[in-house]
């Protein structure tokens, strides 16, 4: 059972393993984005409606579709591995383990689901400021470098030693 214990807890993620996981995902996310983009502004096209919002629907609906998808695979990550794939390759991982899906999916409502907003004027720029203060207090909040969304879900980012 102690050995139970020490592997549900560790110490915490540093703050650039954090951001290099992210920024890893972000990569692949934004291949995503970038594609839904592409294929929304085509059919807007062909069907005339690329005038709606001076012509930001295909990028506004393909940030509202890719930020939900990374939002959704956020959420089913952490329930079924605790940790996504940028967090793999960068060996940390949530912790506890086997938290309640309901507290991991307020946790990705936090972070990262307002990317969802990005595709919104005067939206992107609240959301932009609400994903920047996560990353801020995660930087202050010491020793177990916590953001709003760990606060809310009672997780952490740790270190795999495994």
């Amino acid at each position: 059972m102690a050995g139970t214990v020490a592997r549900l807890d560790g110490p915490p993620a540093e703050w650039w393993e954090r951001l290099a996981a992210r920024l890893i995902e972000a990569l692949v996310f934004g291949v995503i984005y970038y594609i839904l983009f592409i294929v929304l502004w085509g059919v807007f096209r062909t069907v005339g409606g690329l005038d709606v919002f001076d012509g930001r629907l295909p990028g506004v609906l393909a940030w509202l579709v890719g930020g939900l998808g990374y939002a959704g695979y956020d959420w089913r990550a952490h329930c079924r591995r605790g940790r996504t794939f940028g967090k793999a390759i960068m060996r940390i991982r949530l912790a506890p383990a086997g938290l309640a899906p309901l507290a991991l999916l307020k946790r990705a409502l936090v972070y990262p689901a307002p990317v969802l907003l990005m595709g919104i004027p005067v939206a992107n720029l609240l959301a932009g400021m609400l994903l920047f203060g996560v990353g801020l207090l995660i930087l202050v909040d010491k020793p177990l470098e916590r953001g709003p969304h760990d606060r809310l879900a009672g997780t952490r980012v740790v270190k795999d030693l495994r």
